[in-house]
Protein backbone atom coordinates (compact mmCIF):
# COMPACT_ATOMS: atom_id res chain seq x y z
CA UNK A 1 0.00 0.00 0.00
CA UNK A 2 1.06 3.54 -1.06
CA UNK A 3 2.00 6.49 1.07
CA UNK A 4 -1.65 8.26 -0.90
CA UNK A 5 -3.57 4.99 -0.79
CA UNK A 6 -2.54 4.76 2.87
CA UNK A 7 -3.49 8.31 3.61
CA UNK A 8 -7.13 8.20 1.42
CA UNK A 9 -8.11 4.92 3.75
CA UNK A 10 -6.80 6.01 7.37
CA UNK A 11 -10.32 7.12 7.87
CA UNK A 12 -11.26 3.62 7.10
CA UNK A 13 -9.05 2.70 10.00
CA UNK A 14 -11.67 2.14 12.80
CA UNK A 15 -13.85 -0.04 10.85
CA UNK A 16 -11.04 -2.27 9.77
CA UNK A 17 -10.08 -2.84 13.13
CA UNK A 18 -13.44 -3.29 14.66
CA UNK A 19 -13.84 -5.87 11.85
CA UNK A 20 -10.45 -7.24 12.38
CA UNK A 21 -11.80 -7.91 16.60
CA UNK A 22 -15.28 -9.51 15.25
CA UNK A 23 -13.70 -11.89 13.14
CA UNK A 24 -11.14 -12.99 16.06
CA UNK A 25 -14.34 -13.44 18.55
CA UNK A 26 -16.51 -15.23 16.24
CA UNK A 27 -13.66 -17.62 15.20
CA UNK A 28 -13.12 -17.67 18.93
CA UNK A 29 -16.62 -18.28 19.46
CA UNK A 30 -16.68 -20.93 17.21
CA UNK A 31 -14.14 -22.58 18.95
CA UNK A 32 -15.41 -23.09 22.14
CA UNK A 33 -18.92 -23.78 21.04
CA UNK A 34 -17.01 -27.23 19.54
CA UNK A 35 -14.58 -27.54 22.27
CA UNK A 36 -15.45 -31.56 23.22
CA UNK A 37 -15.25 -30.79 26.97
CA UNK A 38 -17.42 -27.92 26.77
CA UNK A 39 -20.17 -29.87 24.48
CA UNK A 40 -19.47 -33.03 27.33
CA UNK A 41 -20.42 -30.39 30.42
CA UNK A 42 -23.77 -29.04 28.00
CA UNK A 43 -24.49 -32.43 27.95
CA UNK A 44 -24.23 -33.37 31.49
CA UNK A 45 -26.25 -30.30 32.37
CA UNK A 46 -28.86 -31.08 30.24
CA UNK A 47 -29.12 -34.86 31.33
CA UNK A 48 -29.52 -32.72 35.19
CA UNK A 49 -32.23 -30.68 33.23
CA UNK A 50 -34.41 -34.27 32.52
CA UNK A 51 -34.03 -35.65 35.85
CA UNK A 52 -34.77 -32.47 37.41
CA UNK A 53 -38.03 -32.72 35.48
CA UNK A 54 -36.97 -28.96 34.44
CA UNK A 55 -37.28 -30.10 30.73
CA UNK A 56 -39.28 -32.94 29.00
CA UNK A 57 -38.16 -35.49 26.75
CA UNK A 58 -38.56 -33.93 23.67
CA UNK A 59 -36.51 -31.40 24.32
CA UNK A 60 -33.88 -33.44 25.95
CA UNK A 61 -33.98 -35.56 22.55
CA UNK A 62 -33.44 -32.48 20.44
CA UNK A 63 -30.74 -30.66 22.35
CA UNK A 64 -29.04 -34.05 22.91
CA UNK A 65 -29.17 -34.90 19.21
CA UNK A 66 -28.01 -31.31 18.19
CA UNK A 67 -24.86 -31.46 20.75
CA UNK A 68 -23.98 -35.33 19.82
CA UNK A 69 -23.49 -33.92 15.95
CA UNK A 70 -20.99 -31.43 17.63
CA UNK A 71 -19.25 -33.94 18.76
CA UNK A 72 -19.48 -36.12 15.87
CA UNK A 73 -17.80 -33.44 13.48
CA UNK A 74 -15.02 -31.86 15.50
CA UNK A 75 -14.70 -27.94 14.37
CA UNK A 76 -12.22 -26.99 12.06
CA UNK A 77 -10.80 -23.77 11.26
CA UNK A 78 -10.54 -22.94 7.67
CA UNK A 79 -8.62 -19.85 7.99
CA UNK A 80 -11.40 -18.13 6.42
CA UNK A 81 -13.03 -15.06 8.02
CA UNK A 82 -16.69 -13.47 7.33
CA UNK A 83 -14.93 -10.48 6.11
CA UNK A 84 -13.12 -12.62 3.61
CA UNK A 85 -15.96 -14.40 2.66
CA UNK A 86 -17.39 -10.79 1.81
CA UNK A 87 -14.62 -9.42 0.44
CA UNK A 88 -13.97 -12.76 -2.01
CA UNK A 89 -17.63 -12.47 -3.40
CA UNK A 90 -17.65 -8.87 -4.57
CA UNK A 91 -14.40 -9.40 -6.29
CA UNK A 92 -14.59 -12.96 -7.25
Amino acid sequence: MGIVSGLLLLPLAPVRGTAWIADHLLREARRQVHDPRAVQARLAALNRALDEGAIDEAAFEREEERLLALLERPYRPTGRTPTMDRAQRRHG
